[in-house]
């Protein structure tokens, strides 16, 4: 293998407190990857042994190349194509993934599927409604996670892996009249199938993924954040305005199903790994979590092992949903470092169900 030198590049996280960010370059060889930049310029340099989980993602005008190292995930970004087939070449030969990003109507539609929407297997559509209803549309936003809830070191993410399950923060769902089932064979009508199957429920009094769901008048999400320690952790949340409590009970008896949590963690596993063109296995490693709360309310939640082929380290998928009143909150995550980061995913299930459970975070 010939030394590649590429140009150009830029890094969330920083190597070290206050290392550089951008004008950066990157160097490969047999020996292991390279990273040069700074004022006075320092290299870093890495062996090939340890990095793991290598992904290389194209985008039209851009590509990022992400690497787990000491259990810390970092992503360079590069403003153009230029020796992308090199950099491909090499992320193939030590194990790694080469995926496209999808069309962003692409990831919608698997949002709009998969995420606990109770669409009753529906693609509503994604645009902006004006002002009104815009108490309920400011009250789901208020209850989502921000940056200011969470620890120092945290930032938002630039292409973060749960990319395929969480939508941008920028988009909102609206109910629309229009119902779509999934196509056999899709991902969607898979993530369907898992969870269904999983819970033992029909599809038609399915109220997650199936025809017994209702839509909710808005949802939107937050951020995904990201963040050096847990094993490079990841973290959003997704809320959901429900134009009456008794949707949400009914969504609720489901949820309370004793083996929900693993069923959800395992369906959303399904979203997460199409992102790389992979499948869950058929024996997937998933768990219920039950969150420890202090306010009342109800909190389920669910921990599945993503298994990538040719990534070292072992991902965890944390899902958990929240519920009290006109609201329905999924938080979603990933770490490597589970159980330890438990108590960090208790905090932000509880943040959550705080406002939830507040009369301020209901409207008029």
């Amino acid at each position: 293998m010939t030394t590649l030198r590429s140009e150009g590049w830029s890094v969330r996280p920083t190597f070290v407190p206050g290392g550089p960010t951008r004008d950066l370059s990157l160097w490969c060889d047999e020996a292991g990857l390279t990273q040069i930049g700074g004022d006075p310029v320092v290299a870093w340099q890495t062996p090939w042994l340890e990095i793991g989980a290598l992904q290389l993602v194209r985008t039209s005008r851009s590509m990022s190349l992400m690497a787990t190292i000491d259990a810390v995930r970092y992503c360079w970004r590069r403003g153009s194509l230029e020796d992308f087939e090199a950099w491909r070449d090499v992320v193939l030969a030590h194990g790694g993934v080469v995926t496209r990003q999808r069309r962003r109507a692409g990831v919608l539609a698997v949002v709009a599927i998969v995420l606990l929407a109770s669409f009753g297997g529906a693609i509503a559509s994604w645009f902006n409604r004006g002002s009104a209803k815009s108490a309920e549309l400011a009250s789901a936003r208020a209850v989502n996670l921000t940056l200011e809830d969470l620890p120092g070191g945290w930032y938002v993410s630039p292409n973060p892996l749960l990319a395929n399950l969480v939508p941008p923060s920028s988009q909102v769902i609206v109910a629309t009249p229009t119902t779509l089932a999934p196509k056999a064979g899709t991902i969607y009508a898979e993530a369907e199938n898992r969870f269904q199957s999983c819970l033992g429920v029909s599809a038609r009094a399915d109220r997650i993924y199936g025809a017994a769901g209702q839509q909710p008048d808005y949802q939107v999400s937050s951020n995904v954040y990201a963040t050096t320690t847990l094993g490079g952790a990841e973290v959003a949340t997704t809320t959901q305005y429900y134009p009456t409590t008794k949707m949400v009970r009914r969504d609720q008896a489901e949820m309370a199903r004793a083996n929900f949590g693993s069923c959800f963690a395992t369906s959303s596993a399904a979203v997460v790994l199409s992102g790389f063109g992979l499948k869950v296995p058929a024996n997937v490693s998933a768990r219920n979590w039950r969150p420890a709360t202090f306010l009342h309310g109800f909190a389920r939640g669910g921990v599945a092992g993503l298994a990538i082929p040719g990534v070292a380290t072992s991902l965890q998928l944390v899902t958990a949903v929240v519920v009290s009143g006109h609201f329905e909150v999924t938080v979603s995550g990933i770490t490597s470092s589970w159980p330890k980061a438990e108590s960090f995913f208790n905090g932000v299930v509880n943040t959550v169900l705080s406002r939830v459970t507040s009369p301020s975070a209901t409207p008029a």
